[in-house]
Order: C-alpha cells, then sequence, then structure tokens
C-alpha cells in the first residue's frame, strides 16, 4: 500500500513538473514574441527558439528555486516545532516527564510568544506530574487503608474457628472486628464526601444561622467523650450571624472538636472562643493535648496523613478528617491554620466571611 502511494506522489510530481515546464514555455513565448513585435526587430526562427528556451529555463529556474525555498522553510519550521508536537503527544499518552531543552540551547526571548508557550508548556506538565503522583499515591493511600482493616477481620476471623477460645477472648476479637468494620465504613463515608465535595458540583447551600448555637450544640453532643476524660471545656461563644452551609460546617466542627478531645489528656482543658468584626468571624479551638511538630503542621491537611502511626489501630483515623475541613472551609471562601508545639497542646484557627 506504501509503496503504491510513494509510485502515485513520483506520478503527481512529475506532472506537476511538465506542467510547469509548459507553462513557463509557453510565457516565455508570449514575452518574447510580444518584445520581438513591440521593438520591431526580426529574428530568424533558430534565435527565436533559443532566445525562448533561454527566457523559460530562467523562469523554470527561479520557480523551482522558490518552491525549494519554502520547502526548506517549511522543514526548518517543522523541525523547530517537532520538540514541542512530541511532548505534546507525550503528555496525551500520560508521559509528563517531556524534554524542552531544545528550545534553551535556542536562547528563545522570554518576552517572545513562542518562549511564553514553551514556559506555559513546562509548567502544564509540571502541574500534570504533580497531579499524576499524587492520584497514584491516592489509589496507594486508599488500597493500603482498606486492606489493613481487611487484613486483620481475616485474622480474626480465622482465630474464632477455634473452639477452645474462651468466652472473654472470644467477645475480645468480636469487638475488633466491630471496630474495624466500622472503620472500613468510616473510610468509605470520607472517601464519598470528599469525591462529592471535589465535584463539579458540590453540594453547597449557604443560609443566615446562627454559629454560636451551632458549636454549643456540637459541644453538647460530644459531652460523653470529654466528660469520660474530664476535660474543661472552656467556652466563650457570643451570638455570631454567618452566611454558610450548616451542614457541612457541622463537619467542620465536630472533626475539630473530636481531634481536640482525642490528643488531650485526662484533665486537660479544651477552650472555643468566637472573635467577630463587621467582615469576618475566627473560631479558635485550642486545647492542652499532646501538641505537634512544624513538620507535621506542613502536612496534616494532606490526604491520609497521620501524625501518630500507630492511630491505625488505637484511635481509628483515616488521615481523611481534616482534608474534609480543609476543602469545606476553601469552599466558603475562609482559611484555617494551626499552631502547635510538642507537648503544650494545639491551637486551631477558622476564619470565615460573614456574608457572601
Amino acid at each position: 500500500m506504501r509503496r503504491g502511494n510513494n509510485i502515485v506522489k513520483r506520478i503527481v510530481w512529475a506532472l506537476a513538473v511538465l506542467t510547469l515546464l509548459c507553462l513557463c514555455w509557453s510565457f516565455a513565448y508570449l514575452i518574447t514574441t510580444w518584445c520581438f513585435h513591440h521593438i520591431g526587430i526580426h529574428v530568424s526562427g533558430l534565435l527565436k527558439q533559443l532566445t525562448i528556451s533561454l527566457i523559460g529555463f530562467i523562469l523554470f529556474g527561479f520557480i523551482m528555486y522558490g518552491v525549494s525555498r519554502i520547502g526548506r522553510f517549511q522543514e526548518k519550521q517543522a523541525e523547530f516545532f517537532r520538540p514541542l508536537i512530541t511532548a505534546m503527544e507525550n503528555m496525551a499518552q500520560g508521559n509528563f516527564n517531556i524534554d524542552l531543552s531544545y528550545y534553551s540551547e535556542q536562547n528563545p526571548s522570554q518576552e517572545h510568544p513562542l518562549g511564553e508557550i514553551v514556559e506555559s508548556i513546562k509548567h502544564m506538565a509540571d502541574e500534570l506530574r504533580e497531579m499524576e503522583q499524587m492520584r497514584q499515591e491516592f489509589i496507594s493511600n486508599v488500597s493500603h487503608e482498606i486492606q489493613s482493616p481487611l487484613t486483620s477481620i481475616r485474622g480474626f476471623a480465622i482465630a474464632l474457628q477455634n473452639n477452645q477460645l474462651s468466652k472473654d477472648e472470644r467477645s475480645h476479637y468480636l469487638q475488633i472486628i466491630e471496630t474495624e468494620t466500622m472503620r472500613l465504613s468510616k473510610l468509605s463515608e470520607n472517601l464519598l464526601k470528599l469525591t462529592s465535595l471535589e465535584s463539579d458540583h458540590p453540594p453547597f447551600e449557604p443560609k443566615n444561622y446562627r454559629l454560636d448555637q451551632q458549636l454549643r450544640r456540637v459541644i453538647l453532643a460530644c459531652e460523653p467523650q470529654w466528660t469520660n476524660k474530664n476535660i474543661d471545656m472552656d467556652v466563650s461563644l457570643s451570638k455570631t450571624i454567618i452566611n454558610a452551609d450548616e451542614e457541612l460546617m457541622d463537619q467542620v466542627w465536630i472533626n475539630l472538636i473530636h481531634n481536640s478531645i482525642k490528643f488531650t489528656p485526662e484533665d486537660g482543658t479544651i477552650s472555643i472562643l468566637i472573635n467577630q468584626d463587621d467582615e469576618k468571624v475566627s473560631v479558635n479551638i485550642k486545647d492542652t493535648g499532646i501538641g505537634m511538630t512544624k513538620e507535621i503542621q506542613m502536612h496534616i491537611f494532606e490526604r491520609f496523613y497521620k501524625a501518630d502511626q500507630s492511630r491505625n489501630r488505637t484511635s481509628g483515623g483515616s488521615g481523611l478528617g481534616l482534608s474534609i475541613v480543609k476543602k469545606i472551609i476553601e469552599m466558603h471562601h475562609g482559611t484555617i491554620q494551626v499552631a502547635s508545639e510538642p507537648g503544650n497542646g494545639t491551637e486551631f484557627t477558622v476564619t470565615l466571611p460573614k456574608h457572601e
């Protein structure tokens, strides 16, 4: 098939050259005849034919030279843009490790549009590579988070088949299986929440409501947890009205207050304070818990990040809670900050606009 195409191309090329020759000779004949007639010179047929041939060859040569120049220019342009095209093709196939060093060797001006295009493609490739790495890490973390409780459940299910187990041992194993099952359920729920929040049309229904009443309600809902640890709740909540999605903000306060209770030792203190002005509201949740290092603070809002790797079994955390909190706050055009030192507790500050 390819050989047949090459033959057709050669035939077309030969016909084009012959046609061009005929046109050049015809034009040379017309020019020569007009010039001799206009000047009034009478020459022999041989001289006239030689003149026509000379002019025809000159015309043909100029045209072929122009065509070759255009062809070389197009080849040069194609060669110049080939690295860009190759880079785009690689990116389309999921390979974001592109090489555009050819253009840095050419030293294009940064102000030149092509220089901006090259830099934009490099930046896009870096962003896509980072997103792909995050996707791979996300899949790996999800697989690990699912595999861990499943392995535990399977192990204890096998152990329960031993008829020589005591009643207490059997009850203990069943309790562990129930805990791991609940952890799987919580992980699934958080993944669905995160997927919903990051969709093109996340659930978001803001309205005016009393923030102070919402916080009091969440604190009372957590009362069994903080009373069991004899934690002193220092609460200062002035009347505050904000415009936000009340259901989503419930998740924010529940997560932050649960974390404070979880990592505050017995007889500790948790303080919750509202500050406000005409434009924004700040909620400070401060505890006297174990605290965290600067390095941990840099990563706590990342998906599946766990400051205490042993939390897998002891507290059932999936590492998604604070990611969901941060996403919800960003949806409200707010910010969340953390200040902490090991052994000196942790303070979260959530700042939200009063009205949108």
